[in-house]
């Protein structure tokens, strides 16, 4: 396996090639395992490749810099990461809940004839802004996903504020858990002193960046990682009396992706649809299950071709990283929803998430029996979604299912458009 960073990753310069032995092999079915990790060993990685062994096992990394890090370095870093992140890890390939009984060719270049036709524009490292006909097939879905928990879950529907307080992040574990992921979002410190030296730094040197994280002292507040977090302080110690409580959302979610960003598949700065089960443990896992029955019946609807598999999270640095992902496995706690975007590739649109009492017990929710509240949340990123489907059914609206063709003025027509 091999991998590269994006068009318009760093670092420049001259590249330096390191050959790292692994502390022991890595088998094969935890290779993905370790390739989602590297990137985050070391912002001076440009590019890796996985070295294979006996039994295909993973027994090396050949790893790619712009900058001239000293092997011995880097050798640390990636093997206590293979170590702590890996090797603990069960060896056995995803768990394959549904797979489409169909195939369906995918086009090549659609991310590159989105940009030529202005569709799809790289604002950033990882950010893409997009136009038609991404906006519309966004909505189209979101408006699908949203009759769903609204019209036969029954959820209240709220619309957040972009910021989370980074109390309610840590409350969650979630910087344990997810370091690598974590955007913060910071000020200036509020005196006259320092805007007048701010300015006048700005201004004499023009490293606005560096100029203003000198005198940044405020971390109050983070960008949102995804939606569930925003629903959980807002119930922290709350008292739920239903056996069943659903909440829905959609909003920006921000997850620092390192050189894994590519296209549309995979951003720092998406949207996403969330719903959120708080209550027992029966209603949470029956909410989570009813759902997963019917996005796969959307997407069957929509001749999308893809599967759903047990998933687990990236966690990184975390003490129990490796045991907590074997758990996930074993337990089923997270499925994904994967549709195909290439021959040989596939994308996740969503998850669908089983936390038991974890964020009940973090954040003082409880139930009729005063004990904490079981939870589960499904997630589907939108433009994911989007891009599965022209991947799939092409740019030419002629080609797709009835139901997400326009009608004599241009706009999408069906289910879920109006709200």
């Amino acid at each position: 396996m091999s991998t590269r960073p994006s068009r318009n990753g760093r670092p420049g310069g001259r590249a330096t090639e390191h050959t790292v032995r692994l502390p022991r092999p890595v088998p094969s079915e935890l290779a993905t395992e370790l390739a989602r990790r590297i990137f985050f060993v070391s912002e001076d990685i440009a590019s890796f490749r996985l070295l294979r062994g006996q039994g295909d096992a993973v027994d090396a990394v050949l790893l790619r810099t712009g900058t001239a890090e000293p092997t011995a370095a880097l050798s640390r870093k990636l093997r206590r990461m293979v170590r702590m992140d890996v090797l603990g890890q069960l060896a056995r390939p995803p768990k394959v809940v549904w797979r489409s009984t169909r195939t369906t060719d995918t086009r090549p270049d659609i991310f590159e004839a989105l940009a030529d036709r202005g569709a799809a524009f790289e604002a950033g490292e990882g950010q893409i802004a997009v136009g038609e006909p991404v906006l519309t097939l966004m909505d189209r879905f979101d408006g699908m996903l949203r009759e769903i928990a609204v019209t036969e879950l029954g959820a209240t529907e709220f619309r957040y504020p972009t910021l989370v307080p980074t109390g309610a992040l840590q409350r969650s574990g979630y910087f344990s858990a997810f370091p690598q992921h974590v955007m913060l979002a910071t000020r200036l410190r509020g005196d006259l002193d320092v805007y007048r030296k701010f300015t006048e730094r700005d201004h004499d040197e023009g490293h606005v960046g560096e100029a203003m994280l000198a005198h940044c002292r405020n971390a109050d507040y983070c960008l949102p990682p995804t939606m569930c977090y925003h629903t959980f302080h807002q119930y922290a110690g709350k008292r739920l009396s239903s056996p069943s409580t659903v909440v829905t959302a959609r909003g920006k979610s921000f997850r620092y992706e390192g050189r894994y960003h590519t296209s549309l598949e995979r951003l720092w700065d998406f949207t996403i649809r969330e719903i959120v089960f708080m209550g027992e443990r029966e209603q949470v896992l029956d909410g989570r299950e009813r759902f997963l029955r019917r996005a796969i019946e959307l997407v069957e609807r929509l001749g999308l071709s893809g599967r759903c598999e047990v998933a687990t999270d990236p966690f990184f640095c975390a003490a129990d990283g490796a045991s907590r992902i074997s758990a996930q496995r074993l337990l089923e706690l997270k499925y994904e929803l994967r549709l195909d975007i290439a021959p040989d590739a596939t994308v996740a649109v969503g998850s669908f998430n089983f936390h038991e009492q974890h964020f009940g017990t973090a954040f003082d929710i409880t139930g009729r029996d005063r004990g904490p509240v079981w939870t589960g949340c499904v997630g589907f990123g939108l433009e994911r979604l989007a891009y599965a489907f022209v991947c799939q059914h092409g740019l030419d609206e002629s080609g797709w299912p009835e139901e997400f063709r326009g009608d004599e003025r241009g706009r999408p027509h069906g289910r879920g458009v109006d709200r």
